[in-house]
C-alpha cells in the first residue's frame, strides 16, 4: 500500500489494516518519525498511541473496538503452544509473521500470527521493534504483474580483510524479488554489469523477443556507452531512476540491506569465503524468507509458479486446523 492511499481526512477513522500500515511504513521511513507523520497528515500523540498499543497486544491492539465474544471454542491448547515455543526457539531469526507461516507449511497446523506474537510475549521472547532506516517506499511507479518484466540490478560493497574492496553485482526479478543471478567483482564497471545480465539471461533463457527492462540507479557503470550499446543490442530497454530518489530501486535497497544485516556479521579474508556466504544467503532469501509483501510467500515460489498452489494448500491447512481445534474445544466443554 502505498503512503499516499493511507492519507484519510480528519473526519474519517483509520482500520486495523490501514494503522499496521501506518505503523510499518513510519518504521521503514528515512523522512524521521516527524515528517513521514506529516506527509500522512497524523497526529503524533495518535500516532504513538497505536505503536503503545501495537507494542503491547500485537495486532490485536491495532481493532477500533473490542468486541466481546466466545473464542473458547477457538483457543490453542497447551501442547501446541508450547510446541510454538519450541519452534520459536530453534528459528529465532523468524518473526512472529514469519514463524506463523512456517508453521503453517512445516508442520500442518494453522496458527495467526497475532496469536504467535501473544504467545512469543508471553514467553519473553518477544523484543521491542526499533526503527529501520528504510526507503519510503519500496515500488516503482510502472508496476510489474508478471515475472521477468523487468529487472532491478545494482551494486554493494563489501571490504574482504587482506584483498580491499570487492563489489556485488545483483539482478533481482521486480515482481518476484527472486535473486536470479549475482557476481562478485573486483570492480565496479560496465563490463561487470553486462556480465551479470548476460548470465542472467542465460540462466532465464530470455532472448531479444521477450528481453525485460532493467531498472538502476546513474552509477557511473549504468550510464557508460559500452552499457547502453550491449542492452540495445539485446533490445533491452533501459530505465535509470531519479537521482536523489533511491526509492525508485526500493526492492534491491531492502534485499541489500537485508543481505547485509546477515552476511556482514563476518569477517572474510578471501573472495572464495565471502562467495560461500553470499551463495547460502541467496538460497535462503530465495527459499525460505516470507516476504510479507508476495502474501507471506517466498520469491521462488512466485517466481516459479507457485503461488496460487500454496496458498490454497494454506486455506485447506486453516480451515482443517480451526475445525479441529472447535471439535476439541467442544469436547473439552462438555466434559466441564
Amino acid at each position: 500500500m502505498e503512503w499516499r492511499e493511507l492519507v484519510k481526512p480528519r473526519y474519517m477513522q483509520y482500520s486495523q489494516q490501514e494503522k499496521y500500515e501506518i505503523i510499518r511504513l513510519v518504521e521503514g521511513s528515512d523522512l524521521g518519525v516527524v515528517r513521514t507523520l506529516g506527509q500522512l497528515k497524523i497526529n503524533k500523540s495518535t500516532f504513538y498511541n497505536w505503536y503503545s498499543q501495537y507494542l503491547q497486544y500485537g495486532y490485536d491492539g491495532l481493532a477500533r473496538k473490542k468486541v466481546k465474544r466466545n473464542t473458547t471454542w477457538n483457543r490453542i491448547s497447551d501442547a501446541d503452544r508450547d510446541k510454538v515455543v519450541e519452534i520459536a526457539l530453534e528459528k529465532p531469526e523468524l518473526s512472529s509473521r514469519e514463524l506463523a507461516w512456517h508453521i503453517t507449511d512445516n508442520y500442518h497446523y494453522y496458527i495467526s500470527e497475532s496469536s504467535v506474537y501473544r504467545i512469543l510475549k508471553a514467553n519473553g521472547l518477544v523484543t521491542t521493534p526499533a526503527f529501520r532506516v528504510m526507503s519510503a517506499a519500496d515500488s516503482f511507479y510502472d508496476k510489474t504483474t508478471a515475472i521477468n518484466q523487468m529487472w532491478q540490478t545494482d551494486f554493494t560493497y563489501f571490504k574482504i580483510l587482506g584483498w580491499g574492496w570487492y563489489y556485488l553485482s545483483t539482478i533481482l526479478d521486480d515482481f518476484s524479488r527472486y535473486i536470479i543471478h549475482w557476481e562478485l567483482c573486483s570492480t565496479m564497471k560496465a563490463e561487470d554489469v553486462v556480465q551479470t545480465v548476460e548470465k542472467a539471461l542465460q540462466l532465464t533463457g530470455l532472448t531479444q523477443n521477450n528481453a525485460p527492462k532493467l531498472l538502476s540507479d546513474n552509477g557511473s557503470a549504468y550510464i557508460s556507452n559500452d552499457l547502453a550499446q550491449y542492452l540495445d543490442d539485446r533490445h533491452i530497454r533501459h530505465i535509470r531512476g531519479r537521482p536523489l530518489h533511491p526509492q525508485t530501486q526500493g526492492k534491491i535497497e531492502r534485499y541489500h540491506r537485508s543481505m547485509k544485516n546477515i552476511v556482514k556479521l563476518d569477517n572474510y579474508y578471501s573472495p572464495d569465503q565471502l562467495k560461500m556466504k553470499m551463495k547460502e544467503f541467496v538460497h535462503y532469501y530465495n527459499h525460505q524468507r516470507y516476504h510479507e509483501s508476495l502474501q507471506n510467500l517466498t520469491p521462488a515460489d512466485v517466481y516459479f509458479g507457485r503461488a496460487q498452489r500454496q496458498l490454497n494448500y494454506r486455506k485447506i491447512v486453516k480451515l482443517k486446523t480451526l475445525n479441529d481445534r472447535k471439535k476439541i474445544n467442544q469436547k473439552i466443554q462438555l466434559n466441564l
